[in-house]
C-alpha cells in the first residue's frame, strides 16, 4: 500500500480518529507482546507478530510495516487489553490499523472471498441465504412471531458448517425440552458483522448490523438468545452505538437459569472427565464465567477438569479477529495447547461454548499426533446426552 511504503506523520493521528483512541497511550512496555498467546507457539508467525511493534507503527504512521501476515495475525483476544498498565485498547488499535489499510484497497488474499460471500449473501460461507435453516433438518423449530419472548439467533457458523449444524440443534432441543417461548426469523437475518468489522471492513459491517437491526424491530424482537459469544457481544455492545437496543443473552446463561428453576433436568450419567475452555469472547470480552460451569456441574457423572489456563487467562482458541478464515500451519496453533493441556488433565472431552472454538480445537485434535484420544463438544451437546 503507498501510504505504508510512504508513511506521513499525520497517517498516525489519522488512524487514532478511526477508532485507536488509546494509540499514543502506550508506552512500549512490551507486556502485551510478552503476554500474547503467539509466544507459547514456535513458527513464523511468532517470530512476525508483535503488538508493541505494530502499535508504534501506528504510532509512526505505519513507518516500517511490511507485511499483512503480521497486521492479521492478532486474534483479539484480549489478553494484551486484560494486562496492560494504561489501559490501552490494543484490538481498537489494530482494528483501526486494519481499517486504514482497508480503506487503501488492502485486503488479505484469504479474506476477500469472505467480504464478496458477506457483500452478496450475508453470509461469510459462500452459501445462499435459503440454507441459511439447513440445520433445522427434521427439528421443531418455530417461526418468530410478536408473541415470541425470545429470538434463538444462530450464528452464521451453525448455520451453514456441518460440524457446528449440531450446535444450533442441540440448544434448539434443550429450548424445546424446557418449554421456552422461542423462535427463529431464518432467512432474513444477516451475519451480525463481528468479524469483518475486526478486520477492518467497517462499511461492510454497518450495512449487516443496520439491516439485522431493522429487521428485528419490525418483527418485534425484544430479547435474544445467541448460539455465539460473538454475536453476543457485538449484539450488546455494538448494536446499541447504531440504535440496536435488545436484552441480549447467550444461551449458557439461560439454561443455567433453566436448571437453577427446575425447568432442564439431565438423568443419564454420561462417566466423563471433560477439561473445560473459556471462550475469549464469552469470557474476557463479555465477563461470563459461572454459568457455563453451573451448566456443567448439573451433569450427572461428570468430572469438571480446570486447565492450567483458565477464565480470566484462557488462551484463545486462535479463530477470533477474522483468523477462523485464515490457515494456520499445525504446531503453530492455539488449539494445539488446549488440547495438550486436557490431556495432561486426563479429560476425555475437551468442552468449550462457542462454535469458532468448536472449529479450531477440531482440527488441532485432527492435526495432532497422539495415542491419546479426546473429543471436543459444546456444552449444549453434553446436556442432550445426559437428557433421559
Amino acid at each position: 500500500m503507498s501510504d505504508a511504503q510512504n508513511p506521513e506523520p499525520e497517517l498516525g493521528e489519522a488512524i487514532a480518529e478511526m477508532g485507536a483512541e488509546t494509540l499514543y497511550w502506550c508506552m512500549q512496555c512490551g507486556l502485551c507482546t510478552g503476554g500474547c498467546p503467539w509466544r507459547l507457539t514456535d513458527g513464523d508467525i511468532n517470530k512476525e507478530f508483535n503488538a508493541r511493534k505494530l502499535q508504534h507503527q501506528g504510532q509512526l504512521g505505519l513507518e516500517g510495516y511490511e507485511s499483512d501476515n503480521n497486521l492479521f495475525a492478532c486474534t483479539t483476544c484480549g489478553l494484551c487489553v486484560a494486562r496492560c498498565p494504561r489501559d490501552v485498547n490494543a484490538i481498537d488499535n489494530i482494528r483501526s490499523i486494519r481499517m486504514m489499510l482497508a480503506e487503501g484497497g488492502t485486503v488479505p488474499q484469504s479474506y476477500r472471498p469472505i467480504v464478496g460471500s458477506l457483500t452478496d449473501n450475508g453470509n461469510p460461507w459462500m452459501e445462499t441465504r435459503d440454507k441459511r435453516t439447513a440445520w433445522i433438518k427434521d427439528l421443531d423449530v418455530p417461526t418468530y412471531t410478536e408473541d415470541t419472548e425470545y429470538l434463538l439467533y444462530v450464528c452464521c457458523t451453525s448455520c451453514y458448517d456441518a460440524r457446528s449444524q449440531k450446535i444450533a440443534r442441540a440448544v434448539a432441543t434443550l429450548l424445546n425440552k424446557a418449554g421456552v417461548s422461542w423462535g427463529i426469523i431464518g432467512e432474513e437475518e444477516s451475519c451480525c458483522g463481528e468479524s469483518i468489522r475486526k478486520i477492518g471492513q467497517e462499511e461492510l459491517f454497518t450495512t449487516l448490523a443496520e439491516g439485522n437491526i431493522e429487521l428485528f424491530k419490525s418483527k418485534g424482537v425484544k430479547k435474544i438468545i445467541t448460539t455465539s459469544p460473538h454475536c453476543l457481544y457485538t449484539f450488546a455492545n455494538e448494536y446499541p452505538e447504531l440504535g440496536g437496543e435488545f436484552e441480549v443473552q447467550h444461551y449458557t446463561q439461560l439454561l443455567a437459569a433453566l436448571i437453577r428453576d427446575g425447568k432442564l433436568k439431565m438423568d443419564k450419567d454420561l462417566d466423563l472427565t471433560v477439561a473445560f475452555h473459556d471462550p475469549c469472547y464469552l469470557g474476557r470480552h463479555c465477563d461470563i464465567y459461572q454459568d457455563p460451569r453451573e451448566v456443567l456441574a448439573a451433569l450427572p457423572g461428570t468430572r469438571v477438569m480446570e486447565m492450567t489456563r483458565n477464565r480470566e487467562s484462557s488462551i484463545c482458541c486462535g479463530g477470533g479477529g477474522g483468523r477462523v478464515w485464515m490457515e494456520t500451519p499445525p504446531g503453530e496453533r492455539f488449539g494445539d495447547l488446549r488440547v495438550n493441556d486436557a490431556l495432561a488433565h486426563d479429560a476425555s472431552v475437551l468442552v468449550t461454548t462457542c462454535p469458532y472454538c468448536t472449529i479450531m480445537m477440531e482440527a488441532s485434535v485432527l492435526g495432532l499426533d497422539k495415542d491419546e484420544e479426546i473429543a471436543v463438544k459444546d456444552v449444549a451437546e453434553l446436556l442432550v446426552d445426559a437428557l433421559a
